[in-house]
């Protein structure tokens, strides 16, 4: 290693090697996955979501994770 290019580890790192060299890659993918089942519905589907959940006792985001997570409505 050229001692010019050597940089060193920001505050926190114990100096050791990456332990997953492909995580910044399912990082991105993780982040553009969730970014798009986030993504906001039309005004109708967010307001017949929100009155159910609140029939059930529930928040909104807790709802629509429910649905996600079994792919279907309760």
């Amino acid at each position: 290693m050229a001692i010019e290019s050597y940089k060193p580890p920001g505050l926190g790192h114990n100096g050791g090697p990456p332990l997953d060299p492909d995580a910044s890659w399912r990082v991105f993918c993780w982040r553009k996955a969730h970014k798009k089942a986030w993504k906001s519905p039309p005004r109708e589907v967010v307001l017949r979501r929100l009155a159910r959940a609140e029939e059930l006792g529930m928040t909104y985001k807790d709802y629509t994770l429910e649905i996600m997570e079994r792919g279907r409505y309760l």
